[in-house]
């Protein structure tokens, strides 16, 4: 019997099956499925704003003692007992005091130990500035009765800070400033004493002599202002025992004066400032 057109058929019938099933079959993809644009600008904007590495050992600091050995460590540790010597702890386990330091780093800056002028006690100082003039400071807490919060008006190189106790006065932060030119002894930073040391750059030299000028004016309207409204108070009692209860106008021409200063002072610092950048750039 002959098998051949009977297999033919069959083949015939099953052809249509075959080609339905590849017209169904899912595609297969040859490419990589793709993020949307969304989330592709939001991964480029994370890498931009994503902060730098730091550099190795950036948080080894150094402690010099006055026999010349300095150290390294990762911590650096001020300890400030109540009875005992005030001492730096390493995280080694290492421990100076601080008569033995000659200067130190932490995680808050670099500290000096050094004498202040006239005083024969060490005391550490914080370096603010580097230069051929370098600037330092020192912040204490100490109770004031001023309720402004500064501890003397119209000066330069002694800051103070609200405490607590305002506005009747109380527990302050005062920030002392210091100097050295080309790494020599400690000095008050005062105009004169600047003067004397940027004396061979005449433009740092004439900047300082400006803000001079503006703390001689400063000064005259503390004054002023001080006897205007002294005598504004005094015609005030006055009327009040005549009588006729009201407030002098003398207390009120007073204020303007008292405004004065505070715009001087501004002026004073920014011509203190330049004159110090100036003098470090120029050399």
């Amino acid at each position: 019997m002959n098998l051949r057109p009977l297999l033919f058929s069959l083949s015939l019938l099953a052809l249509p099956t075959a080609t339905t099933f590849a017209q169904t079959a899912p595609r297969q993809l040859n490419t990589q499925p793709t993020l949307p644009d969304s989330a592709v600008r939001q991964h480029q904007q994370q890498r931009q704003t994503a902060l730098p590495a730091p550099p190795p050992n950036t948080t080894r600091y150094a402690v010099g003692l006055k026999n010349g050995q300095v150290y390294r460590a990762y911590d650096v540790i001020v300890k400030q007992p109540v009875f005992g010597r005030s001492y730096l702890l390493l995280d080694d386990g290492q421990r100076f005091d601080l008569d033995q330091v000659r200067y130190y780093e932490d995680e808050t800056g670099f500290y000096v130990r050094t004498t202040l002028p006239k005083s024969k006690r060490e005391t550490t100082l914080r370096r603010d500035r580097v230069g051929r003039i370098s600037l330092y400071s020192i912040t204490r807490t100490q109770y004031s009765n001023s309720p402004y919060g500064y501890s003397s008006y119209g000066g330069f190189g002694r800051f103070g800070g609200y405490g607590y106790g305002y506005p009747y006065g109380g527990y302050q932060t005062v920030k002392t400033e210091y100097f050295s030119k080309d790494n020599g002894p400690i000095e008050d930073l005062s105009l004169r004493n600047l003067s004397v040391a940027t004396s061979d750059l005449p433009a740092s030299r004439a900047l300082l002599d400006q803000a001079r000028s503006y703390q001689r004016i400063t000064t005259l309207s503390y004054v002023a202002a001080a006897g205007v409204v002294a005598a504004g108070i005094f015609s005030t009692f006055n009327s009040n025992e005549s009588g006729a209860a009201r407030i002098s106008p003398l207390v009120y021409a007073g204020l303007p004066l008292l405004i004065v200063p505070l715009v001087l002072q501004g002026k004073q610092q920014r011509n203190i400032k330049q004159a110090i950048s100036l003098y470090n750039r120029a050399q």
